[in-house]
């Protein structure tokens, strides 16, 4: 089969196109046969070194396809089942073994590229705004990197949930793309202090929870952009690690401080079909759109993950196994 390997850390170039022996299902586990594959920032830490990997490696952690094969006392799925994921290395290739603990089911009205667009950063978005703060109608809620993959669901679903979502972006394309999903105010972070001008928007007195992917070129700001008594999530880190911070310096505005991982919030299957099912049922009910901004080829990895690194992108980017 033909899949990416990574040999050693490194820039986008250390993604290499391989021939690997196709993989068996073990006990419990589900050989796809992988249609799409979805890029995510987790991608790039990995590649980088920020989140070390046993060399080598293939990349990717989510994916979409059809069972092939199952293993031994696999009772979740069966054989021609077609399936999504995340959470599972190995997706940037033409097979993948899975735990089928882990398979969601991909229901029939949605494409192989949606179904490999919505688990990890749907999922995200539900514990985001449902493990934290409880987000009520009328509440200010800023987004940063508002038309990001993450972004763009985040800012539908907050205005799902009746918030007024002030969105932070880079360029003049990335505030029109954050506006038509629904962000009431759009902050262009190059041009001005989005801590100030969230101030402005809310009338002096901050958001009521930060959601924050980007990291060290937002964080420290958002201790001024909240406001008393609010909460700030941190869940990525986009721009670089975010700068230190004391413990004290919440004391102020007796503020909140959360960091997040969705794979901390899929222990069971229960959760993560709970999860799962959220995300697909806003998108049936038509008020949460998938953007899938750019489609690859699977020997274009490289430049796909030069684009999303480059944070030259809005909505989600693919790799295209195959036809189907």
């Amino acid at each position: 089969m033909k899949a990416i390997q990574i040999k050693h850390s490194g820039n986008s170039s250390v993604l290499e196109m391989q021939e690997l022996t196709q993989p068996q299902p073990g006990k419990g586990e589900a050989l796809v046969r992988l249609k799409a594959a979805g890029l995510n920032f987790i991608d790039i830490y990995m590649r980088t070194g920020q989140y070390p990997q046993q060399m080598p490696y293939t990349p990717g952690l989510e994916a979409a396809g059809v069972v092939e094969q199952i293993g031994e006392g696999v009772t979740e799925v069966k054989i021609g089942d077609r399936v999504a994921y995340t959470g599972n290395l190995g997706s940037y290739a033409e097979y993948n073994v899975v735990k089928a603990q882990q398979l969601i089911p991909l229901p029939n009205d949605l494409t192989f590229e949606q179904g490999a667009a919505f688990p990890l950063q749907g999922m995200t978005v539900h514990y985001l705004l449902h493990e934290y703060y409880a987000v009520k109608p009328g509440d200010f809620v800023l987004v940063h990197a508002a038309a990001g993959g993450v972004g763009l669901l985040l800012v539908q679903w907050l205005k799902h949930l009746k918030a007024k979502v002030i969105g932070t972006v880079s360029t003049v394309g990335k505030a029109k793309i954050a506006r038509a999903a629904g962000a009431d105010h759009v902050i262009l972070y190059n041009q001005d202090d989005f801590a100030e001008e969230t101030k402005k928007i809310t009338g002096g007195e901050g958001a009521a929870y930060i959601i924050d992917g980007v990291g060290k070129s937002t964080f420290t700001r958002n201790l001024e952009a909240v406001r008393r008594r609010g909460w700030i999530c941190i869940f990525g880190s986009a721009s670089g690690v975010a700068e230190p911070l004391l413990p004290n310096a919440l004391q102020a505005k007796s503020l909140t401080l959360s960091g997040g991982s969705l794979f901390n919030y899929l222990d069971t299957r229960e959760e993560l079909l709970y999860r799962a099912q959220a995300v697909l049922q806003g998108i049936r009910e038509g008020w949460l759109k998938l953007h899938i901004d750019h489609v690859f080829s699977l020997d274009k990895a490289a430049e796909a993950q030069q684009m999303l690194e480059g944070r030259k992108t809005t909505g989600k980017v693919i790799l295209k196994m195959s036809e189907g």
